[in-house]
Parts: C-alpha cells; sequence; structure tokens
C-alpha cells in the first residue's frame, strides 16, 4: 500500500463540517486517497440517559413488545442516512406521527436533515405506529431503527 501525506488542514475542516451539520462521520476521497473522521455521537450518550428511566418503569417496557428487539421487528423504519431526526415540520409543531396513530404507506413520518437538505422519511407500509424510538433533534445513522409500524 503506498503511503500519502495527511492534509492537516483537510482534516480539520472535515472535523468542522462534521461539527456543524451534526453527522458522526464524514469520507473524502481523492482518486486513490481517502480520508475519513469519525466522532462518538449525541445518540450514544442519549442512550445511556435513557437507560435509568426504562429501568425505573419496567411495566410500560414490558408493555411494548417492539421495544425488546426493534432491529428484528419486520414494521421497523429505519434510517436510510446519516443525519438529524427531526419528529415535527418546525420546532415545537406537532409531530408527523405519535404511538397509536395509524399511518398509509408514502406519508411522512419524519424528517432526517442531512447536509442542510431536509429529507421526509415516508412510511414503507400502512398500519399502526406502535413505538417511536428517536427523540426530536437526534442524531441518526444509517440503519438505525427510527420506529415501527405493526
Amino acid at each position: 500500500m503506498a503511503s500519502f501525506d495527511i492534509d492537516g488542514d483537510l482534516v480539520r475542516k472535515l472535523a468542522d463540517l462534521l461539527r456543524e451539520t451534526g453527522l458522526s462521520e464524514i469520507e473524502f476521497a481523492e482518486g486513490e486517497k481517502r480520508i475519513r473522521v469519525t466522532r462518538p455521537t449525541a445518540a450514544q450518550t442519549v442512550a445511556v440517559q435513557a437507560a435509568p428511566v426504562l429501568a425505573a418503569a419496567p411495566v410500560a417496557a414490558a408493555a411494548t413488545p417492539a421495544s425488546t428487539k426493534p432491529a428484528s421487528h419486520p414494521g421497523a423504519v429505519t434510517s436510510p442516512m446519516v443525519g438529524t431526526a427531526y419528529l415535527a415540520a418546525e420546532p415545537g409543531g406537532t409531530p408527523f406521527v405519535r404511538p397509536g396513530d395509524v399511518v398509509k404507506a408514502g406519508q411522512t413520518v419524519l424528517i432526517i436533515e442531512a447536509m442542510k437538505v431536509m429529507n421526509p422519511i415516508k412510511a414503507p407500509r400502512g398500519g399502526t405506529v406502535v413505538e417511536v424510538l428517536v427523540s426530536d433533534a437526534q442524531p441518526v445513522e444509517f440503519g438505525e431503527v427510527l420506529l415501527i409500524i405493526e
């Protein structure tokens, strides 16, 4: 493998982009050279902070079977990109969906902002929203389960 000089200014610019956009990683490629910059996400911190709340209310956690293994649930709606999830069209607005809402296939269920572009995430199928697994303005990763539709 051929070595190459690392452009410190480029790495700093990429790190600044991560901070500005709320992304957890970014990769730059030019020819055979690739530079990837990553950082821990706030989602990891949120998950740790949410654990005591779930432990304090075991009855509520047990009442929702989807919360045990959301990734393996057939109605899991996953993030198609890295970005920031928003549950409403505007700050403080009414959420697109809440647990218990009935949705139709193609209905917008949330928005993911990536690179300052708002991307509507649509329900892949109709059904009832069982659980929303992200909070408003939470950073999300590609493939992360956002909500469950049964």
